[in-house]
């Protein structure tokens, strides 16, 4: 998972360049954070492996998830033909996740 984006204007370019980007924000102190991040990389890495995964520091770069609304943490943004397609936040199902990205996935990546 990636953690070099330090500006909006980055994942704007990333987002735009790359026909599938995940975004996982988080904070520090977040323990559901923690917890859900390894099952999250490991989900997208096995059932969607050609999507973009970035990790945002909400606490360190706060302009980029202010900029998207997003006020709680954890929070995954899926991005499929540089179109936000998914918003999940809190408490978030893996598997409700992946299902619900699979079928327009497959047919963007085909």
């Amino acid at each position: 998972m990636r953690e070099d984006i330090g500006t909006y204007e980055a994942l704007e370019t990333l987002i735009a360049e790359k026909p599938c980007v995940m975004v996982y924000f988080s904070t520090p102190t977040c323990n559901v954070c923690h917890a859900l991040r390894p099952k999250i990389d490991e989900a997208f890495a096995t059932h969607f492996p050609q999507i973009e995964r970035v990790f945002i520091d909400a606490a360190k770069t706060p302009q980029i998830p202010a900029t998207l609304q997003i006020f709680s943490v954890p929070t995954i943004l899926v991005f499929l033909g540089g179109k936000e397609f998914a918003r999940e936040s809190r408490n978030v199902s893996v598997p409700l996740l992946v299902e619900k990205i699979r079928r327009p996935y497959e047919i963007l990546t085909a």
